[in-house]
């Protein structure tokens, strides 16, 4: 077995495309140049161009925006199988920046060898729009969250997704997952304090619901949690290949 077709980007694939051995091929390829990155320095800036794209192996990132007066709106977490800075290879100038929230592998893509890889392979191409698609639903996800949602619900939603993003890499189940996430984290991502995070978590926990403490989120009630997040997993699109 090829290390591609045991990397996360092939198991997340795999639940849009059943992959040829040609299509793994290529993503063997595409992993070839892995590199390392520490935790708390940018990987990719907000306004750089002409960087390469990443695809995630081990660790976590979060994506965020700076405002001019120095604060900053995380967009997204990134888990293992995803991929980083796709968007703003193919836009030129990336709109925003790419932090590790730990230390992280991943592999080097540059622009030529994924366009070279979506010509000889349309079906991974394919895929890979899928997986662009799927994230483009999430940011939609969290757009509503933090309009729309009170702040319990919001958290729950963000816990529930984070883990259904989990399994389908093999790294979480409906019992709970790792998360290195601080509340500072979860703050910049939900559009609250950090203290009100907190009482929330309190509020989850107390309420028998989930337990996000030491680095673990623990579902205790996954059905309630659920119905409190009004959580409909569609958007994740994880009902099994499209593509046979």
């Amino acid at each position: 077995m090829t290390s591609a077709e045991q990397s996360p980007l092939t198991r997340k694939l795999s639940a849009f495309v059943a992959l040829s051995e040609v299509e793994l091929a290529v993503l063997e390829r595409l992993h070839q140049r892995r590199r390392s990155f520490v935790a708390g320095r940018d990987m990719v800036h907000q306004g750089q161009s002409a960087q390469a794209a990443y695809i995630l192996s081990g660790g976590w990132v979060c994506s965020y925006k700076l405002q001019a007066d120095g604060t900053r709106q995380i967009v997204d977490f990134q888990v293992p199988g995803d991929f980083l800075g796709l968007r703003s290879v193919l836009l030129r100038t990336s709109d925003h920046s790419f932090e590790p929230i730990v230390n992280i592998e991943a592999a080097e893509v540059l622009k030529s060898d994924l366009l070279d890889a979506f010509v000889q392979t349309p079906r991974l191409a394919t895929a890979i729009l899928w997986a662009a698609s799927r994230d483009e639903a999430m940011v939609v996800e969290h757009l509503v969250g933090i309009g729309r949602r009170d702040a319990d619900a919001r958290m729950a939603h963000f816990l529930l997704e984070l883990g259904s993003r989990l399994a389908l890499v093999g790294i979480g189940t409906k019992d709970g997952y790792d998360c290195p996430l601080t509340q500072y984290h979860l703050a910049d991502a939900l559009g609250l304090s950090a203290i009100h995070v907190n009482r929330v978590l309190r509020l989850l926990r107390e309420s028998g619901l989930v337990t996000f403490r030491d680095g673990r989120v623990t579902f205790h009630d996954y059905d309630g949690l659920v119905d409190l997040a009004e959580f409909d997993a569609a958007y994740l699109d994880l009902t099994g290949p499209l593509l046979k």
